[in-house]
């Protein structure tokens, strides 16, 4: 597909999806408390987006994985919860 056939295939649903993120960080933004570790993995996945280089999806998958190769002996809670809590 040439870009402007991407363009014209996916730009909408691209543009709601930035949309709802803005209103999620708002949300997050204007609510009391601190950031945890989700929200510090989750601006820092954002960077990744105004980055020049390719394979984004890539960085930013790898930016929210766990790096550790050893197993866990015993999980530590019932659900995943989406970015690595410890430090890199």
């Amino acid at each position: 597909m040439t870009r402007q056939q991407l363009l014209d295939l996916y730009f909408m649903e691209a543009r709601a999806k930035l949309i709802d993120l803005g209103a999620f960080i708002d949300r997050i933004e204007r609510a009391a408390g601190d950031d945890d570790f989700r929200m510090r993995a989750f601006r820092q996945a954002l960077g990744e987006l105004s980055k020049p280089e390719s394979q984004r999806a890539r960085r930013i998958l790898l930016s929210l994985s766990d790096p550790t190769t050893e197993p866990m002996p015993a999980a530590t809670t019932k659900a995943a919860c989406g970015a690595y809590p410890g430090t890199k």
